[in-house]
């Protein structure tokens, strides 16, 4: 009888994690169409940016002093580490610990987190967190990346740091998601032609020197926001297809359960009626 009881207990445990599992997959599924379409409209923008700080730093003189072109003599980094704030979403996290552990040993950097879940494997590895933002359960708004760009001013402007590197999760599709690091500052490289070409001549109102520092800063911000909405939708589609996993799983632990529940019970009545028998052959 203990035994039954037992199983019951079990299998009224697997039930109720199959419903948990089962309802955030479908709250994982809902936002991730959202979230999707967000991810993939940024990237042409964040491109057409590129492709016009590119056209105007062509024809800044070599000269000109140019903040987010500098390069600092601070010997130190920064990583912009972007995670969730929840877990229960797959392998996401562990594969963004050992990225970041991988690209940072034996680097002196200070970090700024976004998201609580690597907060804890930063510390661990002894680094340094400058600020720390959440990231919210929700698609991130254009307003919260306005903070993080404060201090990514602060911090490359005043030359406290030589390069700035942002360690996120890329949304490849549904089933596969991918660390990445993509370096934010400075993009005085991404602008350098190794041949120089015969360019068509541009005029700008006002002058390329006054215009590239908006530009430069409006393409800062939208990679950081590109990153944000790319792990937003990276963890919407890992927790889908962990809490898919985690049903399945659930429901063949009830299944089977539910088959040793009425073996033991079919053995419970035979040895009941084996016991009647007995008693009533021993009357006779």
């Amino acid at each position: 009888m203990a035994n039954m009881i037992q199983l019951k207990r079990r299998i009224k445990t697997a039930q109720n994690i199959s419903k948990t599992t089962r309802a955030m997959n479908m709250i994982a599924t809902s936002k991730l169409k959202k979230a999707q379409e967000a991810a993939l409209s940024s990237r042409p923008y964040s491109d057409k940016l590129l492709e016009v700080a590119r056209t105007i730093a062509e024809n800044v003189e070599p000269g000109e002093k140019l903040s987010y072109l500098k390069e600092n003599n601070s010997k130190i980094d920064m990583y912009i580490v972007i995670s969730p704030d929840k877990g229960l979403c797959g392998g996401m996290i562990t594969n963004l610990s050992r990225t970041f552990v991988r690209e940072t040993r034996d680097k002196n950097i200070q970090v700024i987190t976004i998201g609580k879940k690597m907060e804890p494997y930063v510390l661990r590895a002894k680094k340094e967190i400058v600020a720390s933002f959440p990231f919210g359960n929700i698609l991130p708004p254009y307003s919260a990346v306005l903070a993080i760009s404060e201090v990514v001013d602060d911090y490359f402007l005043k030359g406290k740091v030589d390069n700035i590197y942002i360690l996120t999760t890329q949304f490849v599709n549904v089933f596969t998601q991918t660390s990445k690091i993509v370096q934010l500052l400075p993009v005085k490289n991404k602008f350098e032609s190794k041949e120089k070409k015969l360019k068509p001549v541009s005029l700008f109102e006002p002058s390329s020197e006054e215009i590239l520092p908006g530009i430069l800063r409006r393409y800062i911000e939208m990679t950081i926001y590109h990153a944000m909405t790319e792990s937003y939708a990276a963890e919407q589609a890992a927790r889908m297809t962990a809490m898919k996993n985690a049903t399945d799983n659930a429901n063949d632990i009830i299944e089977e359960l539910k088959l040793v529940y009425n073996k033991t019970r079919q053995e419970k009545i035979t040895s009941d009626l084996l016991d009647i028998s007995g008693s009533a052959f021993s009357a006779v």
